[in-house]
């Protein structure tokens, strides 16, 4: 392997390369998101900042391992969101994502989960 290789560009396991075997859709990102937003992300909208396509969060591809989570864009594999934990912080880095649309009918006024309209009112 040359300087030039990344260690996973050769490695592959039953014919299927370690970086694929660990890849999984963005659910998979559910639990660390929910420790940091009240509303259920997977749903929500995210542009990637490399290439501007839009997907639904749920859509997009997840690396979670012991030093935290990376989450991908299929069509480009350029980084939206980075999540980290440590014993006393949890740490978001969505410079890869222009934006998150989240549906006001996915935000919460309570833990009841009860569904809010536009200024607090619920549905």
């Amino acid at each position: 392997m040359d300087g030039n290789m990344r260690a996973s560009d050769d490695r592959f396991v039953d014919g299927e390369s370690v970086a694929d075997a660990l890849r999984l859709d963005g659910n998979a990102a559910a639990g660390i998101l929910s420790e940091i937003f009240a509303a259920d992300l997977t749903a929500a909208k995210a542009m990637c900042a490399n290439c501007g396509v839009t997907r639904a969060v749920g859509a997009l591809l997840v690396y979670a391992h012991g030093m935290g989570t990376v989450v991908r864009c299929p069509s480009c594999n350029g980084v939206v969101l980075r999540l980290g934990r440590t014993p006393t912080q949890l740490w978001l880095d969505a410079t890869g994502a222009r934006h998150l649309v989240i549906r006001a009918a996915e935000l919460t006024v309570s833990a009841t989960s009860e569904p809010v309209a536009h200024k607090g009112r619920p549905v």
